[in-house]
């Protein structure tokens, strides 16, 4: 026999009949019960709401090895920064402790910092996850800087996988754990070390329903960040096509005033494994070699990644569709009316603080997730170059005005007008569509004011250039800031 609560009633289920509003009853309770239990137990994707992003950090060596679950031949460096080998060993490994997130999640993004001796020594990286009644097998998200491990990686499980730079789970979790292994060709060469490890979380549903009302919107105040210009194509001409993430971390070093030769860059974080260049947590790990302290994150917001650059921080922005099917970016400020200004490598006439379409590189962004690079000076006593648009000052990009020259096409002279804002250094170029310099026009230090002048199609001997079409280009202060095209028919 069996009690309902509240009720005096008894039911007789065995061998008996129910009364239709007994039974009814009966059928409305255990219902509840069964929803309650069914809510409880449905998956994370059933429910409305998006679980939120999260970002965890271990940073230095008390943060590292504090709860490490195993340790071998692995100590604190001298000044508690980060964890190296013990002196005299050539290889070792730390388990470290187990970490939970409040919040659910299927998307993860791993990076870390560190150092590793050229040829003579690396590190690699494992992650591993709750999987059934226990663990999934250690997946290797990546090494630094040589692969000294023989044999493929472990890259998947039937829980999930790593695609290339991203942890991707086919069911929640809540906890993960990292193991890093280290080694060196001899005891005598420095030891590779550890300084932070980073992962940010993500559930995929975010991405899936941002709100892009909200984030066209979005106007942050004007602010500008100036950097050496770097096109891809003419860092090298062979790999040019593939350097887009290098070559935009480079900006970002010269940017801090940090000097870097931008083949190089982009050579040692080239990922033989998967033969890509723009490999995120090594692009990020290659810059924390030169004095940045850097993690992969996402940005849900122009306002949030407007924060970073105030903070005397940097980004790098991974964008697809509708701009390009896959390139990064220098995310350089916003203009005065909170659109934003980008340093485009694979623009060599216009790719200096470019404005796309607000809503075209929003899209670009957010809609592949908002995946950024995000760095930061290592040393904060340093100075930054952070310059704020506004209050008697001109942001370098719109220093000048540039008209289109007249006539286009043309054939024995075009003229050509500008009107420069401010005093400085301008420097008018001639180039053909190869990118080789043509004609010098000017080069000179300019008061502001309107200026004229005219181009005969000569190059720099005096002697008349082909048909065809041609490129010019205004530098203001040694930076790109316009450019246009123009075709010459004999």
């Amino acid at each position: 026999m069996t009690q309902i609560a509240g009720n005096e009633t008894r039911l007789i289920v065995k061998g008996q009949l129910m009364e239709k509003s007994i039974l009814y009853r009966c059928i409305g309770i255990l219902s509840y019960f069964w929803l309650q239990m069914a809510f409880v137990y449905l998956p994370a994707q059933a429910q409305i709401d998006a679980y939120p992003d999260q970002h965890f950090v271990l940073q230095g060596a008390d943060s590292l090895l504090s709860g490490a679950s195993e340790i071998e031949n692995m100590t604190a460096a001298e000044d508690g920064a980060a964890i190296r080998l013990v002196d005299g060993e050539t290889a070792g490994f730390v388990t470290f402790a187990v970490q939970t997130a409040p919040y659910p999640f299927v998307i993860g993004l791993p990076s870390w910092n560190g150092t590793a001796p050229a040829d003579e020594g690396a590190f690699r990286v494992f992650i591993r996850v709750p999987y059934r009644s226990g663990w999934s097998p250690w997946l290797e998200v990546g090494y630094w800087k040589e692969n000294a491990w023989a044999g493929t990686k472990s890259t998947r499980y039937a829980g999930g996988y790593i695609d290339i730079d991203t942890v991707v789970l086919y069911d929640f979790a809540t906890q993960w754990q990292f193991k890093i292994e280290m080694k060196r060709n001899s005891a005598d060469v420095a030891s590779p070390t550890l300084s932070l490890l980073s992962f940010f979380t993500s559930d995929e549903r975010t991405t899936e329903n941002l709100d892009f009302a909200s984030i066209i919107g979005d106007s942050p105040d004007p602010i500008f960040i100036p950097t050496q210009f770097l096109a891809q194509r003419e860092v090298s001409s062979e790999y040019g096509g593939r350097i887009c993430s290098p070559t935009i971390v480079s900006m970002i070093l010269l940017s801090y005033g940090i000097a870097v030769d931008p083949l190089k860059f982009a050579l040692d974080t080239y990922d033989p494994y998967y033969d890509l260049f723009g490999v995120w947590p090594r692009v990020v790990q290659n810059a924390s070699e030169y004095g940045l302290q850097g993690t992969v994150t996402r940005y849900r917001t122009w306002s949030a990644a407007r924060d970073v650059l105030t903070k005397g921080g940097r980004i790098g922005m991974s964008i697809g569709a509708p701009l390009y099917s896959g390139h990064l970016v220098m995310l350089a400020g916003f203009t005065e009316n909170g659109d934003p200004i980008v340093h485009d490598p694979a623009r060599p006439y216009d790719g200096y603080a470019h404005v796309f379409n607000k809503s075209d590189l929003s899209h670009a962004w957010f809609d592949k997730g908002g995946v950024g690079y995000t760095f930061y000076l290592r040393d904060t006593t340093s100075t930054t170059t952070v310059e704020f648009a506004g209050a008697g000052h001109i942001e370098q990009a719109h220093a000048i005005v540039l008209y289109p020259n007249y006539p286009n096409p043309f054939n024995t002279a075009t003229t050509f007008y500008y009107e420069l804002l401010q005093d400085g250094f301008v420097e008018f170029t001639i180039y053909n569509m190869r990118g080789q310099v043509v004609r010098t026009l000017e080069s000179e230090v300019k008061a502001a004011g309107s200026y004229r002048f005219h181009w005969n199609g000569t190059d720099e001997t005096g002697a008349a250039v082909s048909s065809g079409g041609y490129v010019y280009r205004i530098r203001f202060n040694g930076q790109q800031a316009k450019s246009g095209r123009l075709v010459i028919l004999r």
